[in-house]
């Protein structure tokens, strides 16, 4: 595989940030030749939203979210200079809308509203609505063996191996008790461990 020519997968977990930068990036993605495979594993806020778009395929995790608005900027002068910022605002609006209609098909007017209102989008609403193709699913769950007993979380081991790592770190000898095979052993031997190292800080 030459490099630039494969299949890729971009992440996505952003509140947003400069439309600009947002429309290099969705460009670049948009000119890549392979497949982009984007995945929202957080949030995909106002201009990483945009960036979401150029998808080749865009899934979402069950328990992210998507919103989409008005873009906003910070103006400062006379009357004139009010009215650029405004018809600015309206044409990167019209730009950002591109972006939206040619993924979800939605009509202009439709996102125009949703825009307006600041829509927050969860999983399902972003697949219902064409913003994203679908939700995450644990892949490969049924292919996962059964874990064998000695592979299961145990913890008797688990205070067995601290207990020793923290005899050997603190240069004492192990309590001459049994280690414990039982999870379900008395409460007064683990405090009668713990003391012994207590009493060697």
């Amino acid at each position: 595989m030459n490099a630039g020519d494969g299949d890729i997968t971009v992440w996505i977990n952003s509140p947003g940030g400069d439309c600009v930068a947002a429309a290099q990036i969705y460009n670049m993605l948009m000119d890549y030749k392979g497949n982009v495979t984007v995945k929202i594993d957080g949030l995909a806020a106002s201009a990483a939203s945009v960036i979401a778009m150029a998808g080749t395929k865009v899934l979402v995790s069950p328990v992210s979210m998507m919103m989409i608005h008005n873009p906003a900027t910070i103006a400062m002068g006379n009357s004139a200079e009010m009215q650029k910022a405004i018809a600015m605002l309206d044409e990167v609006k019209e730009s950002i809308m591109n972006a939206y209609e040619i993924k979800t098909g939605l009509s202009r007017t439709k996102i125009s509203h949703l825009m307006d209102a600041e829509t927050w989008m969860d999983a399902n609403s972003a697949v219902e609505m064409g913003f994203a193709d679908e939700i995450m699913k644990r892949s490969d769950a049924e292919d996962i063996d059964v874990p064998q007993v000695s592979m299961v979380y145990s913890r008797a081991s688990v205070t067995n191996s601290l207990m020793e790592k923290l005899a050997q770190h603190c240069k004492i000898e192990k309590p001459a008790a049994e280690p414990v095979t039982d999870t379900g052993r008395k409460a007064d031997d683990l405090l009668e461990r713990l003391n012994l190292i207590k009493n060697h800080f």
